[in-house]
C-alpha cells in the first residue's frame, strides 16, 4: 500500500511538472497584458496633462471675465447721477 502511494505521488508530481513546463502561451498572455497596462498608463498620463492644461485655460478665462466685469462696473459707476 505504501509503495502504491509513493508511486502514485511520484506520477502525480511528474504530471504536474510536465503540465507546468510549457508556459510559453502563458508568458505571451502576461506580456500582452503588461503591454496593455503600459499603454493605459501612458493614456492616463496624457489625459492628466490635458486636464491640467484645460484647467489652466479655464482659470485664465475666468480671471479675464472677472476683470471685464470690474471694468464694466467701473464704467457704470461713472455714469450714475
Amino acid at each position: 500500500m505504501n509503495k502504491l502511494q509513493v508511486v502514485l505521488g511520484t506520477v502525480a508530481l511528474g504530471a504536474a511538472l510536465v503540465g507546468c513546463s510549457d508556459t510559453s502561451a502563458l508568458n505571451q498572455k502576461v506580456d500582452a497584458l503588461l503591454n496593455k497596462v503600459e499603454a493605459l498608463s501612458n493614456d492616463v498620463e496624457a489625459l492628466k496633462s490635458s486636464q491640467a492644461q484645460t484647467a489652466s485655460k479655464a482659470q485664465a478665462a475666468y480671471d479675464e471675465a472677472v476683470r471685464a466685469n470690474e471694468r464694466l462696473d467701473n464704467l457704470s459707476n461713472k455714469y450714475k447721477k
